[in-house]
């Protein structure tokens, strides 16, 4: 190849390259409402949701030996695929690059980490990896919360006693329905999950029932009395479901569509709940 095409070819792949790094610093509007659920399972875990403007994501881990790793089952385990990897490290350079926060700006950043393995030897390596990460963090110091650029909270095989029993902790507990009337602070309960099948048989086909849209309002004006967000997990996937939560006031939806969620919430940004 003669040296002035090379020289051109070698210059119109830098150039391509500026435009993906240009493409990777552009900061989409942060959607708090926003949870990719199985956020691990995307091509590109953590950065397809923060693309998309997510403020939440959930993280399947396994304890095994020494490793955080994350998969949906143990057949789904890579050695490099380690919860340090996918979601701390690169959480914790994007808030230095963003002077503190995920989004410059922005609100604070959900990390879900559904403990799949067992809970008390698991969440004892998840704790000891958070500290590593303390300064991104929220923190609760004997009963006083101080709010970082990242608030995880533990699910699946919960540690419930061990965490509340921390004078420093990292991490607060995803609640249950049972919760609901809990006294527990916020700070320790943050959430209250659910799986939406168990509670509600409406799936998006026709008018939802009044009954049930009562149900789910009072569901959740019940959580916020006591200063805990909603999630329900296992949703229909429809703009029609979509609507009654907004409607509702849910703060979290959960959804493998990350593009459609994201077109949706900015189309019905009037409709979000006020902070």
């Amino acid at each position: 190849m003669p040296l002035r095409r090379t020289w051109m070819l070698a210059c119109a792949v830098s150039a391509i390259g500026l435009v993906v790094a240009a493409e990777e610093q552009k900061q989409a509007i942060p959607l708090p409402q926003a949870h990719a659920h199985n956020d691990y399972e995307h091509k590109r875990p953590l950065y397809d949701a923060l693309a998309q403007g997510f403020c939440s994501v959930e993280a399947d881990v396994f304890l095994v030996g020494a490793e955080l790793l994350v998969g949906h089952t143990p057949s789904d385990l890579r050695p490099e695929r380690t919860l340090e990897k996918l979601y701390l490290a690169p959480l914790k350079e994007r808030v230095r690059a963003n002077g503190g926060r995920v989004y410059q700006d922005g609100p604070t950043f959900y990390l879900l980490i559904d403990v799949k393995s067992e809970a008390k030897v698991t969440y004892a390596a998840v704790d000891k990896q958070l500290a590593r990460y303390r300064n991104m963090l929220s923190v609760t110091r004997d009963g006083k919360f101080q709010e970082g650029a990242v608030t995880v909270v533990i699910s699946g095989n919960r540690d419930q006693d061990t965490i509340k029993l921390q004078k420093i902790r990292y991490a607060g507990i995803d609640g249950r329905p049972s919760d609901l009337d809990s006294e527990a602070p916020a700070h320790l309960l943050p959430w209250i999950s659910a799986n939406w099948g168990l509670l509600f048989r409406w799936k998006g086909d026709s008018p939802m029932p009044a009954a049930q849209r009562g149900k789910l309002k009072e569901f959740v004006n019940k959580a916020h009395r006591h200063g805990r967000k909603v999630r329900f997990w296992a949703t229909p996937e429809k703009p029609e479901v979509w609507k009654e939560l907004l409607a509702a006031k849910v703060d979290l939806i959960n959804t493998d569509r990350l593009v459609e969620l994201r077109r949706f919430l900015l189309e019905n940004a009037a409709n979000r709940p006020q902070p």
